[in-house]
């Protein structure tokens, strides 16, 4: 069994940026001292607690507790092994691995190189199907329905949309001559088998390559071209794999992600070629679902990258039909604006036309305009609502108004809700005292939302922790706390005056067993983000690990000084805290010995030492955070 050399993997986190590989999956924000804030990718918040230190390499969420460094990240955001992690960043920051043979492995395991060689071949499928749409005489249909709907050539290229052929069996020979195992292509969703072997997934269909937000590929949409296609669906797409899972993927986010972060916005359309006829409009922020309606796990992702949180607000635009499925489809997306703190919109063509066929009609700007256009999802909501009633009648204009004030509730904005309210009056013709009549009650009987009522029913348990890790949160360790932010965050710096430290200046066992593993790997004599990482992989448990990270991450609390003045002030303080100990040891040992007695002068020489040393240390402290 193979594994990467030791010297190899440093080497990769020495080059690597943490925040450059973060950033491909959370948008980050600055929070001061060299720290990066977002939201958390493992878990659903609302405000950011996920915190990444560049220099330091390390990334920690105060929220669920997930950290460690850039390897660590990919494994977990990706599902990856740890070779798999270290080769993917190897590759992307021109490390050149060598490996080293370590013996038979012992025990079933999985495969590590699984992902790996799916993305290879969904890459490999990408491209056949590609040069099959702009070669091949039967692919003539599919370049021909999108000239019909008014993408070129480099609009197709932009989009590495392909083509199926009929035979169903090219991508199979295609890949197995690639050297792909049936396998992988069954697993992958590129294949399926049958009584008569093995065939290809899509036959004689037009395909947009479905990516993920770092640009894989993990999956292909497929319309249907022929009458006899035996797959019925006019939109087909792949199976659910180990890659592909529908539910937390968007189409196009791949190409959308910047501009998404950019300008705090994203442009939710329903198919395939509205996104590429949004992206051609100008409209660079649109993505759609794949073929699953609009969901909480695409929320989360468009969450993070437009930091949607109490303190920055973006925005998330709908585009919907105007028949009933569309209002259907609206209907839905306003039960899940709770997921959203900035504001959610419609926008939707007076003639019912989705984005595509507005282009073909009137042009680039009108889809800008359409966009433009939006108005607040409560709203549109609102006026499809009160549309069911004849609000000619009096009852039908009560039963109106009632279903329309549990909307309300709703509205994320809670200064809108009486804007809201006096809408559904004037919309209704009735008086607005009857509306907040009506609303009142509606607050009193409508049950808490179905998130809120999980939360209240099952609250999900806190991590329990050994009890020698929750005490060193206690306050009287607060100095040694601060201690590992200053050797975790400046090495570099506390180098030369952590050389007087010892294992005796660190009273709980978790700083203590730290600090040893910081000077059994060595503090560095210049920044060096391979470095914690390193310390962090030494540490003998994931307990240690998150202490660890937190420590790496957590704003020192004078950090507005500077390193250079406050990492030797916060150790010196340490340092001295240790000197009280032992002097109060030596003066509970001076009053136990007769003045007389012969090792008196020798005790009492010892306090003088000590006290000496003490404010020797508590000038150095404080000269070190004079401005």
């Amino acid at each position: 069994m193979a594994r990467i050399k030791d010297e190899d993997i440093q080497l990769v986190r020495e080059r690597v940026r943490i925040d450059e590989v973060v950033e491909q999956y959370v948008t980050l924000k600055n929070a001061g001292g060299g720290a990066r804030k977002g939201l958390c990718p493992f878990h659903d918040e609302k405000s950011p607690s996920f915190n990444v230190r560049p220099a330091q390499g390390f990334y920690h969420c105060f929220g669920c507790s997930a950290g460690g460094d850039a390897i660590k990240f990919l494994m977990e955001i990706e599902g990856l092994s740890f070779a798999e992690s270290v080769e993917r960043l190897a590759d992307k920051y021109g490390v050149q691995l060598r490996y080293e043979e370590t013996g038979a492995p012992t025990g079933p395991r999985r495969d590590p190189g699984q992902r790996q060689r799916l993305l290879l071949a969904h890459k490999a499928a990408e491209r056949f199907y590609a040069e099959q749409l702009m070669s091949s005489s039967e692919a003539v249909p599919g370049r021909r329905l999108l000239t019909d709907r008014g993408f070129d050539q480099a609009a197709a290229e932009v989009f590495s949309m392909g083509w199926a052929p009929r035979s169903g069996e090219a991508l199979v020979a295609h890949l197995k001559a690639k050297g792909f195992a049936e396998d992988e292509l069954i697993v992958g969703g590129l294949a399926r088998r049958s009584a008569r072997g093995l065939y290809d997934a899509f036959q004689g269909r037009l395909l947009w390559p479905i990516k993920e937000i770092s640009g894989e590929v993990i999956g292909f949409g497929a319309r249907r071209m022929f009458d006899d296609d035996f797959m019925k669906g006019k939109y087909v797409n792949t199976s659910e794999t180990p890659l592909y899972k529908k539910t937390q993927v968007l189409y196009g986010i791949d190409l959308a992600r910047d501009p998404i972060r950019k300008e705090s916005q994203a442009v939710v359309v329903e198919g395939y070629t509205d996104v590429m006829a949004c992206h051609q409009a100008g409209v660079l922020t649109a993505v759609a679902t794949c073929g699953t309606a609009f969901g909480e796990g695409h929320a989360r992702v468009l969450r993070r990258l437009m930091l949607d949180h109490d303190a920055f607000h973006g925005e998330v635009i709908f585009t919907f039909d105007g028949d009933e499925a569309g209002q259907r489809a609206a209907l839905k997306a306003f039960e899940g604006d709770q997921e959203f703190v900035g504001q959610t919109y419609a926008a939707v063509e007076e003639r019912g036309m989705d984005p595509c066929d507005l282009r073909l009609a009137d042009g680039d700007a009108a889809v800008r305009d359409l966009i433009g256009s939006r108005i607040p999802l409560y709203r549109f909501v609102l006026d499809n609502t009160l549309e069911r009633y004849d609000l000619d009648r009096g009852d039908q204009r009560i039963d109106a108004v009632r279903e329309a004030v549990r909307l309300a509730s709703a509205v994320r904005d809670t200064s809108k809700v009486d804007e809201f309210l006096r809408e559904i009056a004037n919309r209704a013709g009735v008086d607005i005292d009857l509306v907040h009549s009506e609303h009142r009650k509606a607050a009193g009987q409508k049950p808490a939302p179905a998130r809120a009522q999980r939360g209240a029913a099952e609250p999900e348990p806190p991590r329990a922790e050994p009890t020698v890790f929750a005490s060193f949160g206690a306050p009287q360790f607060g100095d040694e706390r601060e201690a590992l932010k200053a050797l975790a965050q400046y090495p570099h710096v506390a180098r030369t005056v952590a050389a007087d430290l010892t294992d005796d200046d660190f009273v709980h066992p978790v700083a203590r067993e730290i600090w040893r593993h910081m000077v059994a790997q060595g503090l560095p004599e210049q920044a060096d983000s391979g470095w914690l990482p390193a310390v962090a992989d030494s540490l003998p448990g994931d307990d240690l690990r998150r202490v660890l990270g937190v420590a790496a991450v957590e704003p020192m609390h004078a950090s507005e000084q500077g390193a250079v003045s406050v990492v030797p002030a916060v150790l010196a303080r340490l340092q001295e805290l240790s000197l009280a100990r032992q002097i109060g040891d030596v003066k509970s040992r001076l009053q136990r010995t007769e003045p007389t007695a012969p090792e008196y002068a020798e005790v009492f020489g010892r306090l003088v030492e000590l006290e000496q040393r003490r404010r020797s240390l508590r000038e150095r402290a404080l000269g070190a955070m004079a401005p």
